[in-house]
């Protein structure tokens, strides 16, 4: 069993600044190591790589966290969407073997949480691009969490991998209409309540689920989506 930290990527400094503040009491390998990515699949991708390669040995388990839009309706900014795959701009799917697990420990810690496929896109997704990514199955969108599962099939494979989004806007309420500043606040407070189910999820015994890097599989995406 691994005593090695949890390695948390996030893009941005105010998801960090959410995690970092939050209760990791507990955690295996003690505080996790909290890196900011950038935002983007470049950035994403180095960084794994620039990480992993400097401490093979360093991480026991890799999550990709932070807010998140949902490109389905009925979801409302403060939810969680934990990834069971990650789709890129290409159409390569990586399923991610941990999303149930990971989704039970947010449940049981009190919040709203749907399990499905993130589309990882390489700008930011409005009005019928959403619609169309939902239709393929997607539940979130983000702009980086497919860099960092093909990352992590280049240089560890096996590692454990978890991908949750906190919802900042929907199809409803999209970025930057009015009530986003709020909408971001809820967000924010949420994301930092998901530490003590990361804890959890990666206390020994619940050997978290890993991606199943070496074989992403393809699908087709429509030509308004792509």
């Amino acid at each position: 069993m691994t005593s090695a930290p949890l390695l948390v990527l996030c893009a941005l400094g105010p998801e960090v600044w959410a995690l970092r503040g939050g209760d990791w009491r507990g955690a295996v390998g003690g505080p996790p190591v909290l890196v900011r990515t950038g935002v983007g699949r470049r950035r994403a991708g180095h960084a794994v790589r620039r990480l992993l390669g400097s401490a093979p040995g360093g991480y026991g388990a890799v999550v990709v966290a932070g807010f998140g839009a949902a490109v389905g309706p009925g979801m409302q900014p403060g939810e969680v969407v934990v990834a069971d795959g990650v789709r890129d701009a290409e159409g390569h799917l990586y399923p991610v073997d941990s999303g149930a697990d990971l989704a039970r420990a947010l449940k049981a810690r009190g919040l709203t949480t749907h399990t499905g496929v993130h589309h990882t896109a390489d700008h930011v997704v409005r009005g019928l691009e959403r619609r169309a990514l939902h239709l393929q199955g997607a539940l979130a969108v983000d702009m980086e969490a497919a860099a960092v599962l093909a990352a992590l099939r280049e240089v560890r494979p096996a590692l454990p991998v978890g991908v949750l989004r906190v919802v900042v806007d929907t199809p409803e309420r999209e970025l930057l209409r009015p009530g986003t500043l709020p909408a971001g606040v809820r967000a924010w407070r949420t994301l930092r309540a998901t530490v003590p189910a990361l804890v959890d999820w990666y206390r020994p015994g619940l050997r978290p689920g890993s991606a199943d890097l070496n074989h992403p599989t393809s699908s087709t995406l429509p030509q308004e989506a792509s």
